[in-house]
């Protein structure tokens, strides 16, 4: 399977369906604004208060006609650990809100009353490909995987995801909005993801047959975020002609080949903008200034993965994306955890059965590890306050930690781990929720609600027919 069609930029054109019910962030349609506003105006020019002082008193709060709020921003984050976990030292017994973490869990003790814990939630969907893959290609899109030639574990081979993923979903619908839209619209980090492409490597995409590669060097997204583009003025003028040259082949063109044209047309579009959005971007706080010479390697990842999520946590002080990824590894994910004292690859250890003790610890000690980077960056978020004054950045930003697997020997799809820390969603916290094999769909199209972004399906359509999670807004 080739790998052209990868994407490490997004492409907003054509992956997005038509965005419904779309209104503003104050969650007014732009009727009802104007009706609000001239209501206003008129209550005012009743009392014989002229324009010029409109403006300053119109808020007033006294007067009972206070200009609309705007709505705090929503930020969310999908973090993934790869390979499945110890479901006895993850999954707390109770439900509700007196429930114990268990030893996994125990790095989130400071944030219990943030956080939402999950089980139930499951993958079903079926078709090409070993669960590895489909576990986690399908695990933000929803859908089915495309026929390819990358053969895994099962009979049948398989390729790309055949549709977006939700993060890439609400981005398109953040970024349709003036007063949402952002530089990046999402950012796509990694840690030690390996140097290849396939369907195990990837969980974000774009569109159909369309997978985002994370950035897993720091240097690199250090350049993506704060550096300067060399010559600009020279590359405009070639996307410029480019552009001209494209306009002229397109008449001579089968349906076929206007379609990849289309998708031509689109990057050099998404180019302009980025220069453009580059020289317009203003910085709240400064870049940071990473520690020099840390080598992509399974010793360092540590250090990479906290100057990736103090950059992280940088790019959205300062607005460049409202959406973002933190992908650790990748399914199947060899990572060699020697800090912790495990001598054993994760994957292998995690196709140890569970009267393994010795496994079963040290694939506790990894869990864990993982669990200790949730709590780094909610703690970043928390210890950050909002630009606007509106409390801490995990007040409005929701972390999701989830995996292609609910357990790693048996390879199932079922009760995929799903621990949600932060706010802004509209969500109860502070639970322990314990559904009966729903859809993981469902998740998605609750993400998608809580963003104010009403689909009435996502993913394959036959897994949304019971609509949103209730039990996600109601204690």
């Amino acid at each position: 399977m080739s790998s052209d069609h990868e994407h490490s930029h997004d492409h907003e054109r054509d992956s997005h369906r038509s965005f419904r019910d779309v209104t503003s962030p104050s969650g007014l349609t732009t009727e009802k604004q104007g009706l609000l506003h001239r209501s206003r105006r008129e209550f005012l020019r009743d009392l014989g208060i002229s324009a010029f002082a409109f403006p300053l008193i119109a808020g007033l709060p006294s007067l009972g006609y206070c200009a609309t709020p705007v709505a705090p921003r929503k930020r969310m984050i999908i973090l993934f650990s790869p390979n499945g976990i110890v479901p006895k030292a993850y999954w707390p017994d109770q439900a509700g809100r007196d429930f114990t973490l268990k030893e996994i869990m125990k790095p989130l003790e400071p944030f219990k009353d943030k956080t939402l814990i999950v089980k139930g939630v499951c993958d079903k969907v079926q078709g090409d490909g070993d669960n590895h893959m489909r576990g986690m290609s399908c695990l933000l899109t929803g859908i089915e995987l495309l026929p390819g030639n990358i053969q895994g574990g099962s009979h049948t081979p398989a390729g790309w995801a055949s549709g977006l993923s939700i993060d890439q979903e609400i981005k398109g619908y953040l970024q349709s909005n003036d007063q949402t839209r952002t530089r990046f619209g999402s950012l796509e980090f990694g840690v030690n993801v390996p140097d290849k492409a396939d369907p195990w490597t990837r969980m974000v995409y774009a569109g159909r047959n369309k997978p985002i590669a994370p950035i897993d060097d720091p240097y690199a997204m250090f350049e993506k975020l704060y550096g300067q583009v060399k010559d600009q003025a020279a590359v405009i003028s070639i996307l410029d002609s480019l552009q001209s040259d494209l306009k002229k082949v397109r008449s001579t063109l089968s349906t076929e080949d206007r379609v990849k044209l289309d998708e031509h047309e689109a990057f050099v579009r998404h180019m302009e903008h980025e220069f453009k959005a580059a020289k317009d971007q203003k910085l709240r706080e400064p870049p940071l200034e990473l520690e020099a010479g840390i080598r992509e390697d399974n010793e360092n990842m540590p250090k990479l993965s906290k100057m990736q999520i103090d950059l992280m946590v940088n790019s959205f002080v300062n607005d460049m994306a409202r959406v973002a990824t933190l992908q650790y590894t990748c399914s199947v994910g060899q990572a060699r955890m020697s800090w912790l004292g495990v001598k054993e690859s994760h994957h292998t250890l995690s196709h140890e059965p569970g009267t393994n003790d010795e496994a079963q610890n040290d694939l506790i000690k990894i869990n864990t590890w993982y669990a200790e980077q949730m709590a780094y960056l909610a703690k970043k978020l928390a210890d950050t306050p909002e630009p606007d004054g509106s409390g801490s950045m995990l007040d409005h930003t929701t972390i999701i930690w989830t995996n292609e697997l609910g357990e790693g020997a048996s390879h199932t799809l079922n009760d995929i781990p799903l621990t949600i820390v932060g706010g802004g969603l509209g969500w109860e916290m502070g639970r322990s929720l314990q559904l009966k094999s729903v859809t993981h769909n469902r998740l998605h199209m609750s993400i998608a609600h809580a963003f104010g972004h009403h689909v009435d399906h996502f993913g394959n359509p036959n897994f949304c027919g019971e609509g949103v999670l209730p039990e996600l807004t109601t204690a």
